[in-house]
Formats: C-alpha cells, sequence, structure tokens
C-alpha cells in the first residue's frame, strides 16, 4: 500500500509540473504580446514571442519552485513519521 501511495504523490507532482508550465505558456499567449510590448517596447509577432518565451521560462521556474518544496514537505513528512514509533517506544 505504501508504494502505491509514494508512487501516486510522485505522479501529482509530475502532473503539477507540467500543468505549471503549460500555464505559463497559455498566459504567454493569452498576453498576446502586451506585456513585452509594455516591458521592452517590442510591437507584432515578435513581442508576442518575447511573451510566449518569457511567461514559458517563469512557468518553467515556477514549476521547479512549487514542485520541489511540495517534495521536500512530503520527505520530511516522511521522515517525521518514520521517527514516530522510535519516540513512542523511548517513552
Amino acid at each position: 500500500m505504501k508504494f502505491i501511495i509514494i508512487n501516486s504523490f510522485r505522479t501529482v507532482v509530475y502532473i503539477a509540473y507540467i500543468a505549471i508550465i503549460i500555464g505559463g505558456i497559455s498566459l504567454g499567449i493569452y498576453q498576446q504580446g502586451a506585456f513585452t510590448g509594455e516591458l521592452i517596447g517590442l510591437e507584432g509577432t515578435l513581442a508576442q514571442i518575447a511573451d510566449i518565451a518569457l511567461f514559458s521560462l517563469g512557468g518553467w521556474v515556477a514549476s521547479g519552485l512549487i514542485c520541489g518544496l511540495i517534495v521536500t514537505l512530503l520527505d520530511i513528512r516522511d521522515d517525521i513519521n518514520d521517527r514516530l514509533p522510535d519516540a513512542r517506544r523511548d517513552m
């Protein structure tokens, strides 16, 4: 049972990683060059490409941070659960 639970957490992290990156790409497509147009002064297709690239990079960084935090918290929780029986026995 523990194998299924651990792999389901791993699957959730993989899905979240891909979903956040896709969200960044989607946001870049939705902006249609408005963000980099205001930020850098680009116009037209070049601004749209720059928006997609910028938000894709932002989605990649955000997904790395968020999913890394999830994995770290799950690992800490797992370590605590592994040590709890020892603490109860010593009391």
